[in-house]
């Protein structure tokens, strides 16, 4: 009887502590004080939202659960928050993603990224990719974003990262009208901020802003692109690039540039092309331009694991 009794006692504190355990677990990321007014990353802007890869032991993204259609050398790390995607010169290719498919689907846009990779002083290192179809895209830049790390700009040896995005618009039947923005050229600390992330944990963020034809490139919650190349216009010189107008379908490729190497049949691979090595974590699309302040609280609270 006293064996049983014990056994109860022991059983009932362990129900009891699971219980605990499962609440406290759940109740942790409400308890901490707010970034911002958000208590997690996904509260950012969160009806803007349209794609997000979190890389926690699945390439799927998150929202639609589309998985890659293609890929190579790719695996899992350690991330800014659980798991990450780790690529060896490697990639993943997307097939269409319906909420990052129509004409208007970003007249705006920001995409945010966790990247952890070294220069190597020879190829440029996709990060991520909005392109045409596979068979209609004409050349690497003849999509709607590219957002990727020039890390054939300084010596391998050299902790400085150059950042660089684009946007670009369908127009006449092509893409030929966009704007982009870099962390160079001219003068640093004036035209633009270096950026100090060799093989450790950058957020990586571009924003294009449709309504007042800007585009901004942030690396851990700061502006960094160059002030000189933020507003772009048409050919023109006075009529500005405006919401972005995309061809449809889309697709997405991470890792990689849009070319023939990894199925963009039209797209021939160039010598300064190469495939992403290193980590990268926390994908984000909206269809909005974020500001400067949600941008910090984002990556404070990626940061925060949150």
């Amino acid at each position: 009887m006293k064996t049983r009794q014990i056994s109860a006692w022991v059983m009932a504190g362990m129900v009891m502590s699971t219980m605990f355990t499962a609440c406290k677990k759940s109740d942790d990321v409400a308890a901490l004080p707010p970034i911002g007014g958000y208590n997690t990353s996904n509260d950012v802007a969160a009806s803007n939202l349209k794609a997000h890869w979190t890389f926690d032991g699945t390439n799927n993204e998150a929202i639609s659960g589309t998985a890659p259609s293609n890929s190579s050398n790719a695996s899992f790390g350690t991330g800014v928050k659980g798991q990450a995607l780790q690529l060896s010169s490697g990639y993943l290719v997307y097939p269409t993603i319906s909420a990052l498919s129509s004409t208007s689907a970003l007249p705006s846009v920001t995409v945010s990224a966790w990247i952890n990779l070294a220069n190597n002083n020879k190829t440029v290192s996709s990060v991520f990719a909005l392109t045409q179809a596979l068979t209609a895209q004409g050349d690497w830049n003849q999509g709607p974003i590219n957002m990727y790390v020039e890390t054939n700009a300084h010596p391998a040896t050299s902790d400085t990262l150059q950042l660089h995005g684009a946007a670009h618009t369908y127009l006449n039947g092509n893409y030929g009208v966009g704007v982009d923005n870099v962390n160079a050229y001219g003068t640093v600390g004036t035209d633009f901020q270096i950026v100090k992330g060799i093989n450790k944990w950058v957020h990586y963020v571009m924003v294009y802003n449709g309504s007042a034809s800007t585009f901004d490139v942030y690396a851990n919650g700061q502006p960094v692109s160059n002030k000189n190349f933020q507003k772009r216009t048409l050919p023109d010189g006075v009529t500005p690039v405006g919401n972005l107008t995309m061809s449809t379908p889309t697709q997405v490729v991470i890792g990689s540039m849009p070319n023939s190497g990894v199925g963009y049949t039209n797209s021939a691979v160039q010598s300064w092309q190469g495939l992403y090595t290193g980590l990268i974590d926390e994908i984000r699309v909206y269809n909005n331009a974020l500001s400067a302040t949600d941008i910090g609280y984002l990556y404070q609270l990626e940061l925060a694991g949150r």
